[in-house]
């Protein structure tokens, strides 16, 4: 098992890099993600953590690529839930490393 440490608090992780706990998320804790991915989190990132924690919170699980892409284009619009997009601004697995910044469980239909 791995952990961060932000703002001296100890965020533990599971092997894969998710949250244990989901109630340990915050903004840093998603920098600090992002950090041990050489990401470094614009506005438009913030945009879909955002929209996914409001999909998290409304249906209890974490969306796989295209139900993403899907809710993105309903919620944003079609220039920000494409494919396209996603991909640019999580390197090609959007739905895993999106949810894993947004402190969520991992998708379940993610290999």
């Amino acid at each position: 098992m791995s952990a961060l440490e932000v703002d001296g608090r100890h965020i533990a992780l599971d092997a894969e890099g998710y949250l244990r706990d989901l109630q340990d998320w915050t903004p840093a804790v998603a920098c600090a993600l992002a950090a041990r991915e050489a990401l470094e989190l614009t506005p438009e990132h913030w945009e879909i953590l955002e929209l996914l924690r409001r999909f998290h919170a409304e249906f209890q699980l974490s969306p796989a690529t295209r139900p993403l892409i899907r809710y993105v284009a309903q919620q944003l619009g079609p220039d920000k839930g494409n494919s396209l997009h996603l991909n640019r601004l999580f390197r090609g697995t959007p739905a895993k490393l999106a949810a894993r910044l947004a402190g969520l469980p991992k998708p379940t239909n993610c290999i």
